[in-house]
């Protein structure tokens, strides 16, 4: 089982799947930049249990660096719902840098 995707396979899933990616940093970091697709979801909401993902869509989970947070967060859903849960390695950053290469 893979826990997570780098950039390239993230925007093959984004072309060819119906995905959900979330943001999981603070409001005010989610402000400063993110990815265009990803929506703000804080981690703390997700540990909560006020966040139920709709069944059967994928799951990514992405944070400033990649890892620590959006790999928490990932496998709390992971652990907590049936839905296929990866995180974004590189993060945020990668993805910006990613995109200028």
């Amino acid at each position: 089982m893979y826990l997570s995707i780098n950039i390239d396979e993230l925007k093959d899933l984004i072309a060819n799947n119906h995905i959900m990616l979330i943001d999981v940093r603070s409001k005010d970091e989610y402000i400063e930049k993110h990815i265009p697709i990803a929506g703000n979801l804080p981690i703390e909401l997700i540990e909560s249990g006020a966040f139920i993902p709709e069944p059967g869509k994928i799951i990514i989970t992405a944070c400033g660096k990649g890892g620590g947070r959006s790999e928490r967060a990932a496998n709390y859903l992971r652990d907590h719902y049936q839905n296929t849960v990866y995180f974004l390695e590189g993060g945020t950053f990668g993805w910006f840098e990613h995109e200028t290469n």
